[in-house]
């Protein structure tokens, strides 16, 4: 059965008497990666130039990932590949597992994980690395983060009709009682949906018009606080052709 995600009572006065018709449903078919595996073999540095080498066990960056859905998300034809996030930033995707970065300034959080040819990530405990980059302030690692993955850029055709939302969680969970994960949409200046997800898993928006949308992203406590991290909240806006 399709799962989906509807806008929350409490939150009907931003609709500004907007008839929404977004959806929000889960991602259900996606090959299942449990024994996949990234980590750090060596990251060597000359000036802003970082040369980042990882180990990739039981996935293969470049191939199609198989699905059992028939709907379409944006794909890339060059396969699986890794995510590389700087400072909760825009990613950059890697089909090489060794690459060369220019990276600026000290005290930068690198979060890198696997990406499904769709841009799915993967989501088991051995899938993702974190690390401080450059010798700066010292920070907690330990913290909980949520960080930004898709929908990101430009999408065109076909690919505006389901769009790809998926985020990453480290050093915590989501829960009905406890943090979660609040999603604004926003269209023409007027919010077009909003809700709060209670589960860690893909999901895809269906239903925008085409134009700019700025999709916003909190994690917030079982009492609907923010959560005092860092990169809380995210926000990008993307383009619909």
């Amino acid at each position: 059965m399709k799962k989906y995600i509807l806008i929350s009572v409490s939150a009907l006065f931003f609709y500004s008497c907007v008839q929404s018709k977004i959806f929000l449903y889960e991602v259900e078919g996606s090959e299942e990666f449990p024994n996949s595996s990234l980590t750090i073999n060596k990251i060597k540095s000359e000036g802003s130039d970082f040369f980042f080498d990882f180990k990739i066990d039981n996935y293969e960056l470049g191939s199609q990932t198989s699905k059992n859905f028939k709907y379409n998300l944006a794909n890339s034809d060059k396969g699986q590949h890794i995510h590389f996030i700087l400072n909760n930033g825009p990613y950059s995707a890697h089909y090489e597992s060794s690459f060369t970065k220019k990276i600026e300034g000290d005290s930068n959080i690198l979060l890198a994980f696997l990406s499904r040819s769709y841009h799915e990530s993967v989501k088991n405990p051995n899938a993702y690395v974190i690390q401080q980059i450059g010798g700066g302030e010292n920070i907690d690692l330990n913290q909980e983060f949520l960080f930004y993955s898709r929908p990101k850029g430009t999408y065109e055709g076909l690919d505006t009709e389901k769009l790809l939302l998926d985020f990453y969680l480290v050093n915590t969970e989501l829960s009905p009682d406890g943090n979660k994960v609040r999603l604004t949409i926003t269209q023409n200046g007027l919010i077009v949906h909003y809700t709060t997800l209670d589960r860690w898993v893909p999901y895809y928006i269906e239903g925008l018009e085409k134009g700019e949308v700025k999709i916003k992203l909190e994690l917030i406590n079982a009492e609907g606080n923010l959560v005092d991290t860092k990169f809380n909240p995210s926000e990008r806006t993307i383009i619909l052709k």
